[in-house]
């Protein structure tokens, strides 16, 4: 009866930052969103000689998903210079980036790190005069693999 349990809460996941190995500037920290930490394995059906009830299905390889960040348009960026090399002049020099999970305190409770990234794909959201929302830049990174600390 002595024993205290301690009620789990999982971590909410608007407190993070993103680093990247190119950059020290804290506006490149932040991100509005995040997505594209998945990974799974390709398979490779094997049909056996006799057998028709069923096909054996052997992981081949894993596969991630592209990296997407969201922001609001920073006119001056390291990460986005980073970018605007490999568009404009095909200079595709790999980066690693960390996505750091927070807690209350701004420890760390996860982190995913992204391994040999180089850009994919720039976007910048519909100008409209109509509407006073902030212009927002997409970042889509395609990478070899994340490791989990």
């Amino acid at each position: 009866m002595s024993e205290k349990t301690i009620d789990y809460y999982p971590p909410l996941g608007f407190y993070y930052k993103v680093e990247f190995d190119i950059s020290k500037d804290k506006n490149d920290l932040r991100f509005q969103s995040v997505s594209g930490l998945s990974v799974e394995y390709d398979y490779e059906s094997f049909k056996e000689g006799g057998e028709n009830r069923f096909e054996h299905k052997l992981p081949v390889r894993t596969k991630y998903t592209d990296l997407v960040l969201k922001r609001g348009m920073l006119t001056n960026s390291t990460v986005l210079n980073w970018f605007l090399d490999a568009f404009n002049h095909r200079a595709f020099k790999p980066a690693n980036v960390s996505v750091i999970l927070m807690n209350e305190k701004s420890e760390a409770l996860r982190t995913w790190n992204v391994v040999h990234a180089i850009p994919k794909k720039w976007l910048v959201s519909d100008l409209n005069a109509n509407e006073s929302a902030v212009v927002i830049e997409t970042l889509e990174l395609t990478y070899r693999y994340f490791s989990i600390l």
